[in-house]
């Protein structure tokens, strides 16, 4: 999607700190952080929101735990939220499916 900032980063056309990159996700942490570790992980694929994922996207949706999960012992985390906000009614901000990983 041409004007999805989530897509210009994860194609390297917009700046961010990545933390993990993989051939389906990327990780980079949240520019207005809700806790002393915010990253926020997300597909490369652009799906708009949870609202949006198909049963073609079983698989995707599980590979992002299993992400969540290698970023967080990655850095250590003995405890973390998970959270994912659907839609403007739900406080999604970017139109481009994400997970907020949240810890400290």
């Amino acid at each position: 999607m041409e004007d999805c900032i989530f897509c210009k980063i994860a194609a390297k056309e917009a700046p961010a700190k990545i933390v993990y990159e993989d051939e389906q996700f990327i990780v980079f942490p949240d520019i207005n952080p809700k806790a002393p570790f915010h990253v926020l992980l997300m597909p490369k694929k652009h799906i708009k929101s949870l609202q949006e994922v198909a049963e073609g996207d079983t698989e995707l949706m599980g590979r992002l735990i299993i992400t969540a999960q290698k970023v967080a012992q990655g850095n250590h985390l003995k405890g973390y939220k998970l959270a994912m906000h659907v839609g403007k009614e739900g406080g999604q901000e970017v139109d481009h499916l994400h997970l907020h990983l949240l810890a400290g």
